[in-house]
């Protein structure tokens, strides 16, 4: 059984990223943690909304089999408030804790900072020679990587196959209703159809997501 570490941002960034392989490892019996590294808070967002957005978490991660989710609760969109050297305490912690053999991270060159911050304290977090993880990933978040591309290019170098679980992850956004749209947005049901379907057809498949590869060990 392999160990798997998704650090998210924000709650849906690891159904917009890898949402299709953490279903498809779960589905094997793989042990999947999720870490959460921000949250909504008032009076930005109604307690409404935080309340709502707390179940759609629960609900999604669910129908994911996500095993446990680590919420490290720091404010959404002011990470760049936060010490660095708090963030990367904290991520060290959970991969100190899980011991995972694989970790996927966000996109440094995603439009949102807190994206490009969470990529730089997981870097530090998984640095060698402080765990055993095998393979690091880059995950790719619609409306975030591609809007944000000027910065640093997605250049996908892994694929995953998720032909049999590109339903899964439709139905996990879906359960997130504060934060899916309608098409042409690209947090849309048929816009992250249409990115699966491209990705599986850069590898000869029918659905697939993409990533890029931060750092691999073959022993």
């Amino acid at each position: 059984m392999s160990k798997i570490v998704i650090v998210s941002p924000h709650p849906d960034d690891e159904v917009l990223g890898c949402g299709g392989t953490i279903g498809r490892f779960a589905s094997k019996g793989d042990e999947v943690v999720l870490c959460i590294v921000t949250k909504a808070y008032t009076p930005d967002w109604s307690p409404e909304y935080i309340r709502k957005k707390a179940e759609e978490i629960q609900q999604s991660n669910k129908k994911l089999g996500i095993a446990k989710t680590i919420f490290l609760d720091y404010p959404t969109v002011k990470l760049d408030t936060i010490p660095q050297k708090e963030l990367n305490d904290a991520l060290s912690k959970v991969i100190s804790e899980h011991k995972p053999d694989l970790v996927f991270i966000p996109h440094y060159g995603d439009l949102n900072r807190d994206h490009r911050i969470v990529h730089e304290a997981s870097l530090v977090a998984t640095r060698p020679f402080s765990s055993n993880i095998k393979k690091i990933l880059a995950y790719e978040t619609l409306s975030e990587t591609e809007w944000g591309h000027s910065i640093a290019q997605f250049r996908p170098s892994v694929y995953i196959d998720i032909t049999d679980f590109i339903g899964l992850k439709i139905e996990a956004m879906r359960l997130f209703e504060t934060e899916l749209k309608d098409a042409p947005h690209p947090r849309s049901a048929e816009l992250i159809s249409a990115l699966a379907m491209k990705r599986g057809s850069e590898i000869g498949v029918k659905y697939a997501e993409a990533f890029m590869l931060i750092r691999e060990i073959i022993q």
